[in-house]
C-alpha cells in the first residue's frame, strides 16, 4: 500500500510515487492535481479562495490560499522537480456550493467562484483541465495516485468516481 499525503486547507504539495495525496472533505474549496506522468511526479493545492485580493492583509502570507498564487505556485514546484507543462495533466474537484441562500448575492457562491478562478488561471497559464467533478453542493474526498495520476473522488451517497 503507497504511503498517503495528507495535502489541508491552503496547502500545496508535490511527491513522487508511489505516494498518494489526499485531501479530505472539499466543499467549496478547490483540489487542483497536476501530474507528469513521464517522471511520475505531481501536485495538489488545496485552494480556498478565488483571489489574493480578497486577503484581508496587504502581504499574502499563505499563497497556497487563493487560486491566483496558489496554481502558478504549485506550476513552478513541479518544474523544480522536473516536470514539463506540455506533460502536465491537470485534473479539479470541488466547488461545491454547501449552503443555500436565498438572494442575488453572488458574493457568497465561493465554490462557483472558485472552480471559475482556477479555470481561468490554468487557461491563462496554457494548462487545460482534462478532467473535472465540480459544483453541485456535496462535500468530495480527492486521492491523487502519483503512480497512475489517477484522481479518486468520494462523495456521500454517491458511487467513486475516478477522473
Amino acid at each position: 500500500m503507497s504511503e498517503s499525503i495528507r495535502v489541508g486547507m491552503s496547502e500545496i504539495v508535490v511527491a513522487k510515487a508511489p505516494k498518494v495525496l489526499v485531501t479530505l472533505g472539499l466543499g467549496s474549496c478547490v483540489a487542483v492535481c497536476i501530474y507528469d506522468f513521464f517522471l511520475k511526479v505531481g501536485g495538489m493545492a488545496h485552494i480556498m479562495l478565488p483571489d489574493s485580493s480578497l486577503s484581508s492583509d496587504n502581504a499574502v502570507t499563505n499563497r497556497g490560499k487563493f487560486a491566483d498564487t496558489a496554481i502558478p505556485d504549485l506550476v513552478e514546484a513541479l518544474q523544480r522537480e522536473g516536470a514539463l507543462k506540455e506533460r502536465m495533466v491537470v485534473k479539479i474537484a470541488g466547488g461545491a456550493q454547501m449552503f443555500s441562500f436565498n438572494g442575488p448575492n453572488n458574493q457568497i457562491q465561493i465554490g462557483v467562484r472558485n472552480v471559475a478562478a482556477v479555470e481561468k488561471i490554468l487557461a491563462e497559464m496554457g494548462l487545460k483541465i482534462t478532467n473535472r467533478s465540480v459544483g453541485g453542493n456535496v462535500g468530495r474526498s480527492v486521492f491523487m495516485d502519483l503512480e497512475t495520476g489517477g484522481v479518486k473522488i468520494r462523495m456521500l451517497n454517491s458511487p467513486e468516481i475516478i477522473l
